[in-house]
């Protein structure tokens, strides 16, 4: 008896995709698939596991190396771990609707073993193979990859299971038969052409930050007129920019506004958090999250509405570290401040009631600004590094610049 070999039959892993250029598909796939396609980038990293790795591992560790960066004693390593606590918590709903991972960038080294006709005809659904052995190489999206199996192998650890992993569905891109100068250049494109955002403009992004959420709170709770309408301040903080322009009918960044509640609740401490995360179980001993809005609030409500004739003028009020300054010294009024250096909102405003807030070289040059040879303003130094002279200079007024600022 003689057995015939069967015909047409290509076994492997199928994936449904959508084409988005002839070299390039979109799709979703598991975690099982995604684990089972892309090994383990920091196990591709360790010489003693690759030295009793098979040969296809190896071939793969060497070609990950062409395109991409190493995980081990980096920042991007250092990553993994956060991330999958990050990917746990979204997966077990903690975190709401309000988070999110990127698709996952893949390589395909080769050509595919098939790829079939459209599922249904005019939708450009297709399915393809991947076969064993296969090279496959996340180009972007690695640190998420490493993530995923991290949860994978022990999903115990984050509280999770295999059966809530293998529901979920991963999005990605395939790159298919290119050579490893073009996965290269993908990798530099996605890592280096994207402009990076500015670490205090996205953490005013961050709805979970408690400085970010009791921004909003602020402004929210002043009601300002403009134009003679009555309206709440927060329609004129903007959110999405460093700096408002003069095209912007905002007047004010929001990760200003946030700078100026970070400091009122940490003093000159909160400079250093300007750019990093405000948890509740951080706040100051002996507080708590619904003490902490009670008083600040109402506290910062009160200073923006007397003083919005500088907002809207957009004075030297509402940049970052003058902002920052005039928060410091509002901690300074806080219950939970030094008692030493304590004083009353009576005394806050009378430290404030004196300054010229116009944005001229005469009062804040060389405090929060630089003068140009034009004669110019430039406030573009942060909040780290002009936030506590301006503090200073409110703080005490008989200073060189506690007088420069009140114009004396």
């Amino acid at each position: 008896m003689r057995l015939t070999m069967p015909t047409g039959v290509i076994e492997g892993t199928q994936l449904t995709v959508m084409p988005f250029r002839d070299d390039a598909v979109v799709g979703t796939m598991s975690v099982p698939t995604l684990v089972q396609l892309v090994p383990p980038p920091r196990a591709e990293e360790d010489p003693r596991k690759l030295k009793a790795a098979s040969g296809l591992v190896r071939r793969h560790a060497e070609l990950r190396a062409t395109v991409q960066r190493t995980l081990k004693s980096s920042q991007k390593g250092r990553n993994v771990g956060p991330y999958a606590e990050y990917i746990s918590a979204g997966l077990k709903g903690e975190l709401g609707a309000a988070w999110s991972t990127p698709p996952v960038t893949l390589w395909h080294a080769g050509p595919l073993a098939a790829i079939s006709d459209e599922l249904v005809p005019g939708s450009g659904v297709r399915t393809l193979t991947v076969t064993p052995g296969t090279m496959v190489v996340a180009i972007d999206g690695e640190t998420q990859t490493a993530a995923w199996h991290d949860l994978y192998d022990d999903p115990e650890k984050y509280g999770l299971t295999y059966p809530e992993l293998a529901r979920v569905r991963i999005p990605f891109e395939l790159y298919v038969d290119l050579a490893p100068a073009d996965a290269r250049q993908i990798f530099y494109d996605r890592n280096v052409q994207g402009v990076a955002v500015a670490k205090n403009l996205a953490m005013s992004m961050d709805q979970r930050d408690f400085g970010t959420r009791l921004a909003h709170v602020v402004a929210d709770s002043v009601k300002v007129e403009v134009d003679g309408q009555r309206m709440s301040f927060g329609r004129l903080v903007n959110s999405n920019k460093r700096q408002v322009s003069a095209g912007d009918h905002e007047v004010v960044t929001l990760s200003a506004l946030r700078a100026l509640v970070v400091t009122a609740i940490y003093g000159k401490g909160g400079l250093a958090r300007s750019a990093e995360s405000v948890h509740e179980d951080e706040l100051p001993a002996g507080t708590s999250a619904e003490e902490v809005e009670a008083v600040v609030v109402p506290l910062l409500a009160r200073l923006i509405s007397e003083r919005f004739p500088a907002f809207a003028g957009r004075s030297a009020l509402t940049a970052p570290a003058v902002l920052a300054g005039v928060g410091i010294a509002a901690h300074h009024a806080m219950p939970w401040s030094e008692v030493a250096s304590r004083i009353g909102a009576e005394e806050l405003d009378r430290l404030l009631d004196g300054i010229r807030w116009e944005r001229e070289a005469a009062y804040w040059d060389g405090v929060a600004a630089k003068a140009g040879t034009s004669g110019r303003l430039n406030f573009s130094g942060g909040v780290k590094d002009s936030g506590g002279r301006v503090a200073d200079a409110i703080l005490y007024p008989a200073t060189e610049a506690g007088r420069k600022i009140r114009g004396l």
